[in-house]
């Protein structure tokens, strides 16, 4: 008879030599279930950690601007992918993360308001605030769906643009902007370079901690009694109501932990690019999110973490192509059919009706088709 192996705690049991095989439902949902999964998981956090020491300081910046946009993306998908609520207006919540870490971290310049507190307040406030803000907006998501909230919460992005503009005191004013203090962590600076890592390597570490800090609850909350009352309502409101699921409570949690995720990911952006500006937050950024989400894989934290690193990398690649296609202009304004920046445009459109037409589930269901290839080869079924 084939030996049972039994998880920790009498949860349940799988044959021996069968990893994907469980005996119980908490062994399957379990976070890490196989060893595969565990050593994966493991190599990639350890690549993650040593990638500081192999690479510029300039690509570190774009890497971790990459990683601090994968905090927003797990956010937006929260809200998007796990409960189908569309949002527009991320943006919005993303900015009001940056100003609130700019303004409770203090101005260098002494010009703009400031209180000068450590990064252990206004990092998490930063996205208390957010979060705050959006528990009022949430109420709205109990009334509409669907198209009308898209554009109820794309109406957020325009008033926010209105008074990060017009707010000269907290925002600087457009154009200007804000620059950013120099952050640190208990004592030790995260944006000065110092004797063994520099600043570029420091804050990459901090913002890849903080990503595993909010990608592992994220995770949880997907497979948890919570998660799976957002897939309900996601997929059929009224059955999840009849069924004794809260509407009301379900899209409540999911526009604030999805805004409290927007908030941190905006006080990351204050910390690494050192500078915030009005103009910024607007309605292209909230584009960026919801391509991150199609592109990477909705309703996946390991799919939202892909799509935003492909998205931020995209621009340096573009930046190439005018070496290899001379039809493309250097810059805004360069001389040629396209600018760099329309190239990015349209490859944002291609790229996300191109995933929406062969590949729903984004980069993460193309790892998926990969995976199974080479576990099932060399059969083909």
């Amino acid at each position: 008879m084939t030996a049972l192996l039994t998880d920790r705690g009498g949860r349940g049991s799988r044959p021996r030599g069968r990893p994907e095989l469980y005996t119980s439902y908490s062994s399957d949902i379990a976070l890490l279930n196989t060893p595969a999964k565990r050593a994966g998981v493991l190599a990639i956090v350890a690549a993650a950690f040593a990638l500081p020491f192999a690479v510029s300081d300039q690509v570190l910046v774009l890497l971790g601007t990459g990683l601090a946009m994968s905090v927003g993306a797990i956010g937006l998908n929260i809200v998007t992918g796990y409960a189908g609520q569309v949002s527009l207006g991320h943006a919005f919540f993303v900015g009001l993360g940056a100003y609130t870490a700019a303004v409770l971290s203090g101005d260098p310049d002494g010009r703009l308001v400031g209180f000068g507190l450590p990064m252990v307040v206004w990092l998490p406030a930063a996205g208390l605030v957010a979060g705050a803000a959006g528990l009022l907006v949430a109420p709205l998501a109990t009334r509409l769906r669907g198209l009308y909230l898209a554009i109820v919460t794309l109406g957020l992005v325009f008033l926010g643009e209105h008074v990060f503009r017009e707010w000269d005191s907290v925002t600087g004013g457009p154009g200007v902007g804000r620059d950013a203090v120099q952050a640190s962590l208990f004592g030790n600076s995260l944006t000065a370079g110092g004797a063994v890592l520099s600043g570029a390597q420091k804050v990459y570490l901090f913002a890849l901690v903080v990503l595993i800090a909010a990608a592992v609850p994220a995770r949880n909350l997907a497979r948890s009694g919570v998660g799976r009352a957002f897939a309900a309502v996601r997929d059929r409101d009224i059955a999840a109501e009849v069924i004794g699921v809260s509407l009301t409570k379900a899209k409540l949690l999911a526009f604030t932990i999805s805004s409290f995720y927007a908030g941190i990911c905006g006080a990351l952006l204050y910390t690494i690019t050192r500078t915030v500006e009005p103009n910024s937050f607007n309605l292209l950024l909230s584009v960026r999110f919801i391509a991150m989400v199609l592109i990477g894989g909705a309703a996946t934290i390991s799919g939202s973490i892909m799509g935003a690193m492909f998205v931020t990398l995209l621009p340096r690649f573009t930046q190439q192509v005018p070496r290899f296609v001379p039809f493309i202009g250097q810059g805004v304004t360069g001389g040629g059919l396209l600018t760099n920046v329309e190239l990015e445009a349209m490859l944002y459109g291609l790229l996300i009706i191109a995933f929406l037409i062969f590949e729903p589930r984004g980069l993460f269901g193309v790892w998926l088709r990969v995976r199974n290839y080479w576990k099932g080869w060399p059969f083909s079924y």
